[in-house]
């Protein structure tokens, strides 16, 4: 099973969003999330569902499977840590330091990612994940 492309993560962390947000999770509210078309969402939870990330249940909910919640959580640890990250370092507002977050979020090594959260835990008091 492949492992998701950037927009693969983005629907993941949408998902996750929203589940956090709302306690569920449709297809339309992933779309309005995204700002991206239904058919788009469509198409994306087909190819996320054949790899073993999604499924939809049977009253039209998405649900993570055990690696798709796996992997969403880390989507999500990435995207918070970096926002967070981006405000104390750089000192920019919160809106800036999301939409950076999201473009580096997809390429950041994993080593990278752990002395940025070494170093924010040290420094700035970063407990991990926030909803």
């Amino acid at each position: 099973m492949a492992e998701p492309h950037k927009s693969g993560e983005d629907y993941l962390e949408a998902i996750l969003v929203l589940k956090i947000k709302n306690g569920a999770a449709r297809p339309v509210d992933v779309a309005r999330h995204l700002g991206v078309s239904k058919p788009s969402v469509s198409h994306a939870m087909g190819i996320l569902e054949e790899n073993g990330y999604v499924v939809t249940s049977d009253v039209g909910f998405l649900e993570f499977t055990e690696k798709g919640q796996a992997l969403a959580d880390d989507i999500y640890e990435r995207h918070v840590l970096l926002t967070e990250f981006l405000q104390v370092t750089a000192g920019v507002d919160r809106d800036q330091a999301e939409q950076n977050a999201c473009r580096i979020e997809h390429d950041i090594d994993e080593d990278v990612k752990r002395g940025i959260e070494n170093w924010m835990r040290k420094n700035a008091g970063y407990s991990g994940r926030r909803k």
